[in-house]
C-alpha cells in the first residue's frame, strides 16, 4: 500500500479541532549562518508538545469512523504516550499507556493528566511493549504502533500540507528521523503535491538505521543505540515506513550528538525556542553543512520540545563546548607560593570566566615538587580560547590544552 494524498486530506479533517497549525516561521539568524532562508516549523509547540498527537489522532479517528475501537493500548516512554493518551481523551476512548518502570516521573503524569491509565512494567522499551499485547488480548483493545501504521503515518504527513500552503515556494523540508513515520509522511505527500521539493532526513551518528537502510535500499536494524535524542533513538525502523522512505526521500544524512547541543543551545539564545534533541536535529543538519542550505529556501521541522529539565543543564554544556564556547586544559606548575595565583590572574587577565579548578598532585607525570592544575574557563568563542592559552605560554607556562 502506497499512502495518497486523499490520505493526508482526510487525516487533515480529521485533525482540525484537536492538533494546532504550528508556526512557520523564518530565521533572519539561522539564515545568516547558512546562506540561505531557514524556516522553523514549531511542532515543538505542538499539543503535547510534538508531531506525535497527529498520527495518534488520526489512527484514532480512522478506526472510530470504522467502528473497530473501543480502547486502545501503546507503550512508550516519550512523545507516543502522550499523543495517544490525548487523542484518545479528544474521542472519549480509553487509552492505556504501559511504560518502562524507569519512565520520568514527568512523563508519568503528564500521560496520565491527558486521561490515560499508565501501567509501569518492565525495565525496558520490549518488556513494556509485551505487556502492552498482554493487554490487549485481555482487553480486547487496539495496539496502536506510533511509526509502521499508514494511518499514523497519514497523519504525521499533514505537517507538509501546512508547510506547503504556507510555503510554496520551499527548495528543501529537513526533517528527523527515528522510526520513520514522520518523514514517511511528509516525503510521501510533499512529492505527490510538489515532486520538485527535496525531502531530506535526519539521523543521530549513534542512532542511524534509517540512514543505513537508506544507503543500503533494504531495511536494516541495528544492534544497539547510543545518542542524546531519545525521540529518535530507535534500532529497528518500520518495515512500511522503511519503503516509503526508499520511495519518497531524497537523501538521509547523520549529525553527532555535539552539533545537535549546539543547535539546542542555539535555538534557546537566539530563537527562545524549547526543543528536545531529537526535535533539533533538523536544524543541526543544516547548521553542520550536512544539507546544503545555501541560496534555497529550507525548513527545519522541530519536531518537538519534551526535553527533560533535570537533563537540559548537561545538553546546554556540550552545546557550550561545541560552540568552542567552554574549554578546558591543564597547566603544569611548581609547587609553591603564589604560582598558582599568578597563573589564575593571568587566565582573568584574558577576559576568561574560570568555572573550575582541580589540584592533581598524582599524576605520573610530575616531578617531586610540581602539580598540575585542570582549569575549565567559560570563553568567548575559539578565538578567544586560542588567545587565552596563548597569552598563558607567553607568560611562560606549560599549558596542555584539552576539550572539555
Amino acid at each position: 500500500m502506497a499512502l495518497t494524498l486523499r490520505d493526508f486530506e482526510l487525516a487533515q479533517k480529521r485533525l482540525e479541532g484537536i492538533v494546532h497549525r504550528t508556526e512557520l516561521a523564518r530565521s533572519t539568524t539561522f539564515s545568516d549562518m547558512a546562506g540561505g532562508d531557514v524556516y522553523l516549523k514549531c511542532e515543538n509547540r505542538q499539543k503535547t508538545g510534538s508531531f506525535k498527537i497527529r498520527g495518534a489522532a488520526n489512527k484514532i479517528g480512522a478506526l472510530v469512523e470504522r467502528g473497530e475501537v473501543k480502547a486502545v493500548v501503546a507503550s512508550s516512554a516519550g512523545n507516543h504516550a502522550q499523543g495517544v493518551a490525548y487523542a484518545a481523551h479528544s474521542h472519549g476512548i480509553p487509552a492505556t499507556i504501559v511504560m518502562p518502570k524507569a519512565a520520568p516521573i514527568a512523563k508519568v503524569q503528564a500521560t496520565e493528566g491527558y486521561g490515560a491509565r499508565v501501567v509501569l512494567h518492565g525495565d525496558c522499551y520490549d518488556e513494556a511493549y509485551s505487556r502492552a499485547m498482554e493487554i490487549c488480548e485481555e482487553e480486547g483493545a487496539t495496539f496502536l504502533h506510533p511509526f509502521d501504521d499508514y494511518e499514523v503515518m497519514a497523519g504525521q504527513g499533514t505537517v507538509a500540507l501546512e508547510i506547503l500552503s504556507e510555503l510554496p515556494t520551499v527548495d528543501t523540508v529537513v526533517v528527523p528521523v527515528g522510526g520513520g513515520g514522520l518523514i514517511s509522511g511528509v516525503a510521501a505527500c510533499i512529492k505527490q503535491v510538489n515532486p520538485r521539493v527535496r525531502v531530506v532526513g535526519v539521523q543521530a551518528e549513534g542512532a542511524c538505521a534509517v540512514y543505513k537502510s537508506f544507503k543500503a535500499g533494504k531495511h536494516i536494524t541495528t544492534d544497539g543505540v547510543s545518542t542524546i535524542a531519545d525521540g529518535i533513538a530507535v534500532g529497528n525502523p518500520g518495515e512500511k515506513t522503511t519503503a516509503e522512505i526508499l520511495r519518497c526521500v531524497d537523501d538521509m544524512v547523520t549529525v553527532s550528538d555535539n552539533d545537535i547541543s549546539s543547535a539546542i543551545l542555539l535555538l534557546m539564545e537566539r530563537s527562545k525556542l524549547i526543543v528536545e534533541p531529537a526535535g533539533a536535529s533538523s536544524l543541526a543538519a543544516v547548521l553542520a553543512g550536512k544539507v546544503d542550505a545555501k541560496g534555497k529556501r529550507t525548513v527545519c521541522l522541530l519536531s518537538g520540545g519534551n526535553i527533560d529539565v533535570s537533563f537540559i543543564h548537561r545538553v546546554i554544556d556540550q552545546g557550550l563546548v561545541s560552540r568552542h564556547r567552554r574549554i578546558k586544559f591543564t597547566v603544569r606548575l611548581p609547587d609553591a607560593p603564589g604560582k598558582l595565583i599568578g597563573m589564575l590572574q593571568g587566565v582573568a587577565e584574558s577576559g576568561a570566566n574560570i568555572m573550575e579548578i582541580d589540584h592533581d598532585r598524582l599524576s605520573s607525570v610530575l616531578g617531586p615538587n610540581e602539580i598540575l592544575v585542570h582549569v575549565a574557563c567559560e570563553v568567548g568563542g575559539e578565538e578567544h580560547g586560542l588567545s587565552v592559552v596563548a597569552a598563558l605560554k607567553r607568560a611562560g607556562y606549560e599549558v596542555l590544552p584539552d576539550n572539555m
